[in-house]
């Protein structure tokens, strides 16, 4: 992944990114960008039945 990733590649794939790769998403996107996926998230499933813990690592979230 640092490789792809220092080649401005990407971390996730055509079916998105995977439980093994979700440490490298604040690497390619940043936590501002994440914090604001997390509300999104939120925003659309907010109890949580959707893939929990599977689309974004824990963190932040963006709050205005």
């Amino acid at each position: 992944m640092a490789r792809a990733l220092s080649l401005n590649g990407s971390c996730s794939g055509e079916h998105g990114v995977g439980m093994g790769k979700l440490e490298f998403l604040e690497t390619e996107h940043g936590a501002g960008s994440l914090s604001v996926m997390r509300a999104l998230k939120n925003t659309m499933d907010p109890h949580h039945i959707l893939n929990p813990g599977k689309l974004l690592p824990p963190g932040p979230v963006y709050t205005g």
